[in-house]
């Protein structure tokens, strides 16, 4: 997160798609339906793909904060990222 390539939390992952700034969202598998609802409603305007194959925890443990709403905002590092998915890393 160091080097602004994720953001994280639902308000600023939110406000950063109503700016263009993100490429990709990663919500929590487990997380509140509202705030599912909400995410994917600003993803959705913005054209921006949203990966839900982590659980709450999993995101935890990533990234060393609880949450469960993070946004990339850096092409290259979405793009390695969907990579490692697709190859069941």
């Amino acid at each position: 997160m160091r080097a602004g390539k994720l953001i994280s939390g639902t308000e600023t992952v939110i406000a950063a798609l109503s700016k263009g700034q993100v490429k990709a969202v990663i919500l929590a598998s487990d997380i509140h339906e509202h705030t599912s609802e909400k995410v994917e409603r600003a993803a959705k305007k913005a054209n921006v793909e949203i990966i839900n194959n982590f659980s709450s925890d999993e995101l935890i443990h990533a990234i060393g904060k609880k949450r469960k709403v993070l946004g990339l905002t850096d092409q290259g590092f979405y793009k390695s990222l969907a990579n490692k998915i697709n190859e069941g890393v």
